[in-house]
């Protein structure tokens, strides 16, 4: 096992840029692509991939010590660490159900792929630690049961291909990505509730008739309102929240414009190498199957370009802040996952057609819930990451929106109580 896991380990240790490639060349392969065109469209993947990467760190980099700074600022005191998503992914491959699980979620995907029970391929392996963490989740609450941690990985996953498959119309339609589907586990679980909350609040008399997309925003400001200026404006309200001064303001306006700006490019590049290998696709299998669709799960990240998505995150920023200190209840000081708020909210802007008022009147609503939710999930979230994580200094207990505030990995963790108390 531990040869296995050690295999396991170092293949993950080469990051998504490196694994989404080799899976586009092999499934490329698989459905007769010639070689050439494979190899190409993987490469351009990967590059498209290390692109995004660059701008995602470049939108932590900035929103984590403004962050901070709005906390010192403020004097927020709150006593469980939202660590951040890549502590919860470290915890989850260290977990000791993590090698097994892995070819177990890969076959479980491919069985119900030919049982026509999803549409969905999920060649995103990094993104699989949702599902291990979900696994580490049932095994540390029925102390050490591998059976059962298996069988809440696998119920997970399934919950996540089932809203990938009812998504992809969507995603399809607002995003343009024709073939994808995003099975990310947080994606799909801020989705699940999020939709629905958004539907109510796009009822509200006086809500329902603001048009606050992109294009309409662009069309009444002009060029304050493109995109580029709306990063700006929005970065530099942060900074100035979290008391920079003005060469301080001026900057993180700048970097988060940049960030509006080069996404958008990131993700094209991705798309360059990604439509080619879809169609081809898509013919193989009309010409072999007649209809058969078939969705390539990838990370939410090709999502994150599209401007109303960038600016609802953005703007949840300070609002995700002030609402874990006045909501009853709540203990979790949000830190780590704050600029990876623009993943948990791709369904939802995509549903609210880009409307960027009702999104993040949604994304508050949503995130207060996470918040309720990451409280709950601290004593076990603490407990995974006891001896992988160094702790915060101060901080007793951890948790995190990505995992303790996720809706699906939530009702897992009730689940395995339930399971546990009867065992």
């Amino acid at each position: 096992m531990k040869a296995i896991n050690d295999v396991v380990q170092y293949i993950l240790n080469l990051g998504p840029t490196v694994m989404l490639p080799i899976m586009i060349l092999i499934i490329a392969l698989i459905f007769r692509v010639p070689f050439g065109k494979a190899l190409r469209s993987g490469l351009t993947i990967g590059i498209g991939f290390v692109g995004i990467n660059l701008v995602i760190g470049l939108l932590s980099d900035n929103l984590g010590p403004a962050a901070q700074a709005m906390v010192e600022r403020f004097g927020f005191h709150l006593t469980v660490i939202d660590t951040g998503w890549p502590s919860a992914a470290s915890a989850a491959w260290a977990s000791p159900v993590s090698a097994v699980l892995i070819p177990i979620c890969l076959v479980v995907n491919v069985i119900l792929l030919l049982l026509k029970v999803t549409k969905t391929l999920d060649i995103d392996l990094w993104n699989y630690w949702h599902f291990i963490a979900a696994g580490a989740t049932g095994y540390i609450v029925t102390n050490g049961n591998w059976w059962f941690a298996i069988l809440c990985a696998v119920l997970y996953e399934v919950a996540c291909l089932i809203i990938a498959d009812k998504t992809a119309p969507l995603v399809a339609k607002f995003y343009g990505l024709e073939g994808v589907s995003l099975p990310t586990g947080s994606t799909a679980a801020f989705g699940l509730i999020g939709i629905p909350i958004g539907i109510v609040i796009s009822k509200i008399p006086g809500i329902n008739k603001l048009q606050a997309d992109p294009d309409s925003i662009q069309k009444r400001f002009g060029i304050f309102g493109e995109p580029m200026m709306m990063g700006i404006i929005i970065g530099a309200a942060i900074a100035a929240l979290g008391g920079y001064d003005i060469g301080g303001i001026l900057k993180m306006g700048i970097n988060m414009g940049a960030v509006m700006f080069l996404m958008p490019r990131m993700v094209k590049i991705l798309m360059e190498g990604l439509i080619p290998i879809s169609e081809s696709v898509r013919d193989f299998l009309q010409e072999h199957y007649g209809d058969r669709e078939i969705y390539l799960g990838l990370d939410a990240a090709v999502t994150t370009g599209h401007p109303a998505n960038l600016a609802t995150g953005l703007l949840l920023v300070p609002i995700t802040l002030f609402i874990a200190v006045i909501l009853p209840g709540n203990k979790v000081l949000p830190f780590g996952d704050l600029a990876t708020i623009p993943f948990y909210v791709s369904l939802i802007v995509a549903h609210r057609k880009g409307n960027i008022i009702q999104s993040v009147l949604t994304g508050t609503v949503v995130i207060a819930l996470a918040l309720f939710m990451a409280t709950n999930f601290a004593p076990v979230h603490t407990e995974m990451m006891r001896g992988v994580y160094e702790f915060p200094k101060g901080a007793t207990q951890v948790s995190t929106l990505d995992m303790g505030g996720n809706f699906l990995n939530w009702v897992i963790l009730k689940f395995s109580q339930l399971v546990s108390g009867i065992l």
